[in-house]
């Protein structure tokens, strides 16, 4: 959400998008940080970085007409793959 709402903040000069943008960045570094105290850091930051791409994307081409092309969303599709299997690797 945040770099959505660093996006509408038109480099910080409209202030609601701005604080938006702030306060879910901060909120979002504070989850990694306790996401940290479970996880090892590859594999956490790995599924923040991963998971905010695609949520980015998907908001790109919903909201601002972003191309969703059929080779787009199979390597957004491989990036939710890659953190779902993260996810059952780190049980092993």
């Amino acid at each position: 959400m945040w770099a959505v709402a660093f996006k509408q903040s038109d480099s910080f000069s409209r202030l609601w998008p701005s604080v938006v943008g702030v306060v879910t960045a901060v909120a979002s570094v504070v989850l990694l940080a306790v996401a940290l105290r479970h996880l090892p850091v590859g594999t956490a930051y790995a599924v923040w970085t991963g998971l905010g791409a695609v949520g980015v994307a998907v908001v790109g081409m919903l909201r601002f007409g972003e191309s969703a092309s059929p080779s787009r969303l199979l390597f957004l599709a491989l990036i939710l793959t890659g953190v779902i299997g993260l996810r059952f690797v780190e049980d092993a």
